[in-house]
Parts: structure tokens; sequence; C-alpha cells
């Protein structure tokens, strides 16, 4: 997938965000991030994948269906999830409302216990799972976390958190709401 600032899924930002960190691009804040690695007193701890059998994505289920996005800034987009066996989940961005088009593909797989994303030299891996929430943290180049958060049957969050270039933390927050909306 090329990494061109748009924001059709947040799958997308959230890679777009990684990669920014790491290319010297512009994150979705408008502040130019830098490839310059800043000393720290301390190095970052590599993530520590949860150890995920498919019996246990069973927990994620209520993610499966198309979705709204709104918030972070962005324009309104559109996705759609779905398992595609026990242990891939696919996401499809699509180009809009009416569901017709999907412009964008991700997916995410369980492979030796963990379950996550992969994009060449970025990623990201998952840290906890359980009925409501699932934790990402990024991988390789991938600089950062997010989560997709359920807050009812048809509305879920996705938080994106990160730090800038001057050690700064920050969090984008998107709505995502089942579409077409149920009545």
């Amino acid at each position: 997938m090329k990494h061109k600032w748009r924001f059709s899924t947040v799958v997308t930002v959230a890679l777009a965000l990684n990669v920014a960190a790491c290319a010297g691009a512009k994150s979705p804040d408008g502040a130019q991030q830098s490839s310059a690695t800043t000393a720290s007193p301390t190095p970052t701890p590599a993530p520590v994948p949860k150890e995920i059998v498919a019996a246990d994505l069973a927990k994620l289920r209520w993610i499966e269906g198309s979705w709204r996005g709104t918030g972070g800034g962005v324009p309104t987009f559109y996705e759609r999830y779905k398992f595609e066996n026990d242990s891939t989940l696919v996401v499809e961005g699509l180009a809009d409302e009416t569901l017709k088009t999907v412009n964008d593909v991700s997916r995410f797989e369980l492979k030796d216990g963990h379950f996550g994303y992969s994009d060449g030299d970025a990623g990201s891996v998952a840290i906890a799972l359980d009925d409501n929430v699932i934790t990402f943290a990024p991988l390789g180049k991938s600089k950062n976390f997010y989560r997709w958060q359920r807050e009812s049957e048809n509305v879920w969050k996705a938080v994106l958190n990160w730090t800038d270039k001057n050690g700064v933390p920050k969090e984008r927050v998107y709505l995502m709401e089942r579409w077409p909306a149920k009545k």
C-alpha cells in the first residue's frame, strides 16, 4: 500500500502516522515529523504480543459490518470489516456511503499465536483483547498505538496514540457508526 496523506480508512490513518514518523512527512495535525531519532534515557521496550488462538478472535466479531467514520479532523469515511475465516479479519476502505467501491484492503492475520497487520517493514500486533476492546502496538518502523473500543452494538471508537517530534503525546479519536444506520 502506498502511504499518501489520504484519510479513507482508520487503518490507513494509523499506518500513515507510522510511516510519517519515520519518513519526515507531515502528521495529520500538520506538524512536520522528523526521521531523526532523539536520544532518550531508556529505550522503548518492544511490545509484548498477546498470545491469541483462533477461538479468541470470536471476541472481536462485534466489529463485523459496514461503518461510517467521523472525527479526527478528516472527512467522513466508510469501511467494512469482515472475517474471511476464523483467523483473518479483512478491512475494506470504501469510496463512499453506497459501499459499492472498495478503494483499499488491509488484512489482520493470526500467525504463530499473534494477531496483527503487516505492511513491509511497518505493522502492528495485538497486545490486549477482551469482549469490547482490542489494542495494537507498533512493530518495525511503526510508531503509534491504536485500539478499537466497542461502545454499543452500533458504535465503536478507533483511538490512535502517538508521540510528536517534540515528545508530546497525541491522540486522535474516530467515531465509527454502523452504516447504514439501523432503525
